[in-house]
């Protein structure tokens, strides 16, 4: 997909240099995941069960 890759690169460009190493691990998790889960997680029909990996997504869906 995509358009979730650009997503995920625009977070990985922007903010892994500077986030924690927790943070960092979530989003290395969140690769893992295959594509229709992570779009799951992204649209809101599927709920993070780490709250580590839900800033992760709240920042893919919100950057500042």
């Amino acid at each position: 997909m995509r358009e979730l890759d650009l997503l995920l690169l625009r977070y990985l460009e922007r903010y892994y240099p500077e986030t924690s190493g927790a943070e960092q691990g979530a989003f290395r998790r969140l690769l893992t995941i295959p594509d229709p889960e992570i779009l799951a997680l992204i649209t809101g029909r599927s709920q993070a069960d780490d709250a580590v990996l839900a800033d992760v997504i709240e920042r893919l869906l919100h950057p500042q």
